[in-house]
């Protein structure tokens, strides 16, 4: 790494053996097991791709736009940005900061990124895009990204297991409030700050944090991830500059857990084990299979594997009932959807396209689908139920129960436990390098997204995080999709 474990200027010592400071030491000086990273490179590897994939989505550009990295403020085409930071598939380099923005933004605009169970959130559509940042700005090496990214991932992890799930249920977006306190530990690990500049950028990092969830469905919601990584970068190099935010920012009396509605407030409990337990490895990334909200995806399985084996077609069905947990009401909003966004938080639109067209991908969610009559058709004969038995002592979004009646009398029901791609039905290399150039290849000609999984998969070996060359364009012109 370029940058030293300095501090910048003298910022004065925190109380001992606070939760913070625990934190805090173990952000700058975790030795991270090898299981861990290579959890973290596949992460990677699978946000770059999906960002690449989401370069082309209008909350994308206009995220671009706004930074300067996309038009000349006259129409008239990409003009590069200068700065040292690659903005993923289009041709520009801009700050830390921005580059963080129109990354973390992208690679959320889809809903095609990995989640977390424990946080209830997207962990690495902020933080990925924050530690390749700061990673540029330091001329890091890849594994010192993917200790970072390490690092990121338990707090964020940690912070999910004490706050779930009534922080989520209040209307907080976990991946905002906690993917701003990730991205600023990340950041701040390869930016070289001890300790004490480590707890000021949390403490940072905590006022800024924010994100609701009534913006689902909206071009607000993939802003939410680059807003997360901007900050995170940003508190990084506030903290590294001399800012200092307060010691008790996470677990104080008016602090982040308590103002956002956190289930527990025993900071300690959650930083007590950090370094001899990873959240990584025993709680796992759930690589996305179809690019809607991870709610969906048990029933998607379960529609899928029911329409495959019996044959079904959409002339067969009387009705479908989806029986879910409590959570997945509060995000799954949208029970007749006008937009493709809304469809990606619609149970009847997406049971409707898992029937109507036997696959779910992302040219599923495209308004002439939400327009289907076909599509139509089976939505009217789709409710979604919650059932308070259904995902008892499990993660929220991860259980679910199917029930179609068919006009011939027939019944078929099939439970759902997780779904492909979930840590216990692990997405294969195979499957995870297929996403990749799939998602690539709407960014990249062929040769360039087979060279860029190439790098990707050897991240670890790589001198400078720099020579990945995820800036370079195909010739596309992804500012005017």
């Amino acid at each position: 790494m370029a940058a030293s474990h300095s501090s910048g200027p003298a910022q004065g010592d925190l109380p001992a053996q606070t939760p913070l400071e625990k934190m805090a030491a173990f952000v700058a000086q975790a030795e991270c097991p090898a299981g861990a990273r290579a959890r973290a490179a596949m992460a990677l590897l699978d946000t770059v791709g999906v960002a690449l994939a989401g370069v082309s989505e209008p909350a994308s550009r206009i995220a671009r736009e706004a930074i300067g990295a996309d038009r000349d403020g006259l129409g008239r085409g990409p003009t590069p940005a200068d700065g040292p930071c690659q903005v993923w598939g289009v041709g520009a380099r801009t700050s830390a900061g921005d580059a963080a923005l129109a990354n973390g933004t992208a690679a959320h605009a889809l809903d095609y990124d990995d989640m977390c169970f424990v946080s209830i959130a997207h962990p690495s559509a902020p933080l990925a895009p924050a530690v390749v940042a700061a990673g540029e700005l330091a001329g890091a090496s890849g594994r010192a990204v993917l200790d970072a990214y390490v690092v990121g991932f338990e707090i964020q992890a940690r912070l999910g297991r004490l706050m779930n799930p009534r922080h989520y249920g209040r209307g907080w977006h976990c991946t905002s409030t906690l993917g701003t306190i990730s991205s600023a530990a990340g950041a701040a690990r390869l930016l070289g700050l001890d300790a004490v500049a480590t707890a000021h950028a949390l403490a940072i990092a905590a006022s800024s944090a924010s994100g609701l969830k009534e913006n689902f469905g909206t071009m607000v919601k993939p802003l939410h991830a680059g807003l997360a990584a901007r900050a995170g970068v940003m508190a990084a190099l506030l903290a590294k500059g001399g800012l200092t935010g307060s010691a008790r920012a996470l677990d104080g009396p008016q602090g982040f857990l308590h103002a956002m509605d956190s289930e527990r407030e025993d900071l300690g409990s959650e930083a007590s084990d950090l370094g001899s337990r990873w959240e990584i490895l025993d709680t796992g990334i759930t690589v996305k299979l179809y690019p809607s909200c991870a709610g969906t995806h048990p029933s998607l399985d379960a529609l899928l594997d029911l329409r495959a084996r019996e044959g079904l077609t959409v002339e067969d069905v009387e009705r479908i009932e989806i029986a879910v947990d409590p959570v997945v009401p509060t995000i799954l909003i949208y029970d007749r959807p006008a937009s493709a966004l809304e469809g990606k938080f619609s149970m009847p639109f997406c049971a409707a396209a898992a029937i109507v067209f036997g696959r779910v991908g992302i040219e599923t969610f495209d308004d002439e689908r939400i327009r289907d009559p076909r599509v139509g058709t089976v939505m009217s004969l789709v409710t979604m139920k919650v059932d308070e038995a259904i995902g008892r002592g499990k993660p929220p979004l991860t259980e679910a129960r199917v029930r179609v009646w068919l006009k011939d009398g027939r019944e078929f029901v099939q439970e759902a436990h997780g779904a492909r791609g979930y840590p216990a039905n692990p997405a294969s290399d195979a499957e995870i390098s297929a996403k990749y150039l799939a998602c690539a290849g709407r960014a990249f000609p062929a040769e360039r997204a087979e060279r860029t999984l190439a790098l990707l998969r050897g991240i670890e070996e790589l001198a400078d995080v720099r020579a990945l060359e995820l800036s370079k364009t195909s010739g596309v012109d992804l500012t005017n999709p």
